[in-house]
């Protein structure tokens, strides 16, 4: 595991935070370990960020992006991909990620996906036109350059000419018809569908106890890789 988590709440001035992520770290744990300390200072830190939270939001990833690859002497020479939640005032929430862990939002028992799952093949004509390729080898899953299985993330300085850090962003208004949020990475992901993990904790009112539930079925299942996973319940 090279997970690293955040579910918090904080105040800044008159407005109530929640702030939410998972970072999937591959080759490193000093990166995500960077990102849960510093991603959601540097969006916070954006002037924009009231009033234009998305691009706020987009340029923080990319100065991020920039300050790990400059010291990827310190910070190793791996990544991370990132999935985030920003719920300001619990009315509006502000997802965006980079890489295969995913956001899910539940309203009326439907579940409904936030973030996209950059997949090398999804992106294969972007990587190929920056000079990079994408593998395909029998047995194995799509990789940038024969070595990552996802075509965004924070880091990868070896790879970075050919691999994105541009994230997807998605908002969404809460309303009375919200239900609960899903970050998870890809462990959970790979072994269950996104209505099939609404379903599973549909009736489990801690969220605490949902998210357990959640990890502990992706294993029941056979899962392999990282299983992490945050539900904010509304």
């Amino acid at each position: 595991m090279e997970d690293y988590v955040v579910a918090d709440f904080k105040q800044v001035g008159d407005n109530e935070l929640g702030l939410f992520a998972i970072f999937d770290g591959h080759l490193s744990h000093d990166i995500p370990e960077y990102l849960r300390t510093h991603l959601f200072e540097n969006i916070l830190n954006e002037p924009d960020f009231w009033t234009e939270p998305e691009k706020a939001i987009r340029r923080a990833y990319r100065i991020t992006d920039t300050y790990i690859l400059e010291k990827a002497v310190n910070l190793g020479r791996g990544g991370s991909t990132a999935v985030t939640a920003i719920l300001i005032n619990c009315q509006k929430l502000v997802v965006a990620n980079v890489g295969d862990s995913r956001a899910v939002i539940c309203k009326n028992g439907v579940a409904k996906q936030l973030s996209v799952d950059h997949e090398p093949s999804m992106e294969r004509k972007s990587i190929e036109n920056r000079g990079g390729f994408v593998s395909n080898f029998p047995g194995d899953v799509p990789r940038v350059d024969g070595q990552l299985a996802v075509a965004r993330a924070f880091g990868d300085k070896s790879l970075k000419e050919h691999l994105s850090s541009e994230p997807h962003v998605a908002v969404e208004t809460i309303d009375d018809d919200t239900e609960f949020l899903i970050l998870a990475s890809d462990g959970l992901w790979k072994v269950k569908t996104n209505q099939e993990a609404a379903d599973a904790i549909k009736n489990i009112k801690d969220a605490k106890a949902a998210a357990k539930h959640l990890a502990d079925e992706a294993l029941n299942r056979g899962s392999t890789d990282d299983i992490s996973c945050v539900v904010v319940r509304f």
